[in-house]
């Protein structure tokens, strides 16, 4: 293997699961909280908005789905990848948002609050009971409708749970993959869009990330349409759902309860309302899951170049039949490929394979080539007008 770096630098801004760091092999990998010259980060909730990130660093792994906690732009017009792990939090926000449904249904926090407010002896409490439990008839979840904005990996294992409890369930994500398609129960209704999934709901939960088209989706005007005594569950983003316009709505008698994991003065004093600590994907096997898929995806773009669950590079993926691999980031313009051959060419060295992909301003290149290529080779491609990055692996 061609390659000047034997072991690979790895900066952890969190604290990563050993699962995850397992699937970096001790010979080839040095990983610590403090390290010079990374060449990949790690990061969970870290903001790195911030951070100096070092000139070395190729590329970026969140230990999670979301990714607000990183400067994706600029880490983008520097060339470093940003991988996350979709779907490896899927099951465990799947079934808190099950629970959240039966909190709400059987008044399951209001419930509990009560219980632990009661005094006097055993006989006084059971009397107390008898006579309070009246005010926590709650309902059942078979017959009922779901609506679930947004299909991903988490979206749709949501769907299908509720669908398995007897519930009638409601999608709509105008941005659905085959993948997904493929998984959904094929009972889910499909809606043309929010305000026809709210108008046929009694309970909605929200599974989309929060972009400026997404925030407070879930509104006032909004709240309007759904049938009286609805339920809101938002494990989601603080802010795709208006706190305000949802207080009131309950006030008003109009909403039923709202469960969240995004707790605020104003949702924990409200009677209505259950608001988690955000746990959502708070399980060990979650964190597990999240390591152990970002560690492999770095690893063979460090490695091999190839880019797998990244939020803002192309997806690609060229097998290594042996040989020299040169990986190459470059702006999306015309004649890179061919400015690229012809430098490899007038170096004497000859292209096995290629594979180049696009997505938006930003391409890769991975070339494997029957020649070590040189340092001065590199510099060339590197001097090249929108070229970002050049390794050799």
């Amino acid at each position: 293997m061609g390659t000047d770096k034997i072991m690979y630098k790895i900066l952890t801004l969190n604290n990563i699961s050993v699962a995850g760091l397992e699937r970096l092999p001790r010979d080839s990998y040095e990983v610590a909280s403090e390290i010079a010259h990374p060449d990949a980060v790690l990061v969970r909730s870290f903001k790195m908005h911030d951070m100096d990130v070092p000139e070395t660093v190729r590329a970026i792994g969140r230990a999670g789905a979301g990714t607000n906690n990183i400067p994706i732009q600029a880490m983008s017009e520097r060339g470093i990848v940003v991988f996350n792990a979709p779907g490896a939090n899927a099951n465990a926000v799947k079934e808190l948002v099950v629970a959240g449904m039966l909190i709400a249904a059987r008044n399951i926090g209001q419930a509990w609050s009560y219980a632990q407010g009661l005094s006097g002896d055993d006989a006084t409490i059971h009397s107390q009971v008898e006579k309070g439990k009246k005010q926590f008839v709650g309902f059942e979840l078979p017959g009922r409708t779901l609506g679930v904005i947004g299909l991903g990996a988490i979206g749709v294992q949501v769907a299908n749970a509720a669908h398995a409890l007897g519930m009638n369930v409601v999608g709509f994500d105008p941005t659905i993959t085959v993948q997904r398609a493929w998984q959904l129960e094929a009972e889910v209704e499909q809606a043309v869009s929010v305000d026809d999934l709210l108008s046929k709901v009694d309970f909605v939960t929200v599974h989309v990330p929060l972009m400026e088209e997404t925030k407070h989706l879930i509104n006032a005007q909004r709240i309007k349409l759904m049938r009286k005594n609805a339920v809101i569950l938002n494990f989601a983003r603080d802010g795709i759902v208006d706190d305000d316009a949802v207080c009131a709505a309950m006030d008003e008698g109009r909403l039923y309860a709202y469960v969240c994991d995004f707790p605020t003065n104003q949702l924990k004093e409200h009677p209505r309302v259950i608001a988690l600590p955000h746990i959502g994907a708070s399980t060990g096997e979650a964190e597990d899951n999240c390591a152990v898929m970002v560690a492999n995806q770095v690893r063979d773009y460090l490695e091999n170049g190839n880019v797998r669950n990244s939020v803002n590079f192309p997806e690609i993926n060229l097998p290594r039949a042996g040989g020299y691999r040169i990986a190459i980031v470059n702006s999306n313009v015309p004649n890179m490929v061919g400015q690229i051959s012809t430098d490899l060419a007038q170096e004497g060295l000859n292209i096995t394979d290629l594979l180049n992909k696009s997505r938006g301003d930003i391409a890769v290149t991975l070339l494997d080539v029957d020649q070590e290529p040189s340092q001065a080779t590199l510099d060339l491609i590197q001097n090249i007008d929108g070229v970002l990055s050049v390794r050799s692996l």
